[in-house]
């Protein structure tokens, strides 16, 4: 007589994982991290950090506020003064209190931080020949990767 074969739900084996490769969370990690050892070398010669690199494109549109760049780069000010002090202290932006709100702070590019966000200027190209996509492809996931960060935003206060 032959012994049943166990139904696969009732098996006491545990579940075999999923491979890390098949996971988005592990994609979206692992080429973070690629990405900020592609951009390194090029910011280290511009004396940047990733996210002061941020914060100088950001600034290109002109003065903003504490708050307005960190809602754009989604920090806490706990994070974002810090990063900001340093660029102040570089010579790279000027932080100065709203003459109408003295809780408002705002910060915008010397004349310096122009010229280096300028040096900078090539940086997207670079990044862009080294990622190996058009940049319609850039494009569609950028908007893909919005749209999930959104989801998970809004699924957050669910």
């Amino acid at each position: 007589m032959t012994k049943p074969t166990p139904h696969p739900t009732t098996s006491s084996a545990p579940a075999v994982p999923p491979a890390l490769e098949g996971l988005l969370c592990y994609s979206v990690y692992a080429t973070g991290l690629a990405l900020n050892r592609a951009y390194k070398p090029l910011l280290d010669k511009l004396g940047l950090t990733y996210p002061q690199y941020l914060v100088m494109l950001l600034l290109q549109g002109g003065p903003q506020t504490m708050g307005q760049l960190a809602q754009s780069l989604s920090l806490e000010s706990n994070t974002l003064t810090p990063l900001v002090k340093r660029l102040e202290a570089a010579g790279f932006v000027t932080r100065h209190r709203d003459t109408g709100d003295e809780r408002v702070v705002r910060v915008a590019l010397t004349d310096i931080g122009r010229a280096r966000a300028g040096e900078a200027a090539c940086v997207p190209e670079t990044m862009l020949k080294a990622m190996g996509l058009s940049a319609e492809e850039i494009d569609t996931l950028s908007r893909a990767l919005e749209r999930v960060r959104e989801n998970l935003t809004a699924h957050e206060g669910a």
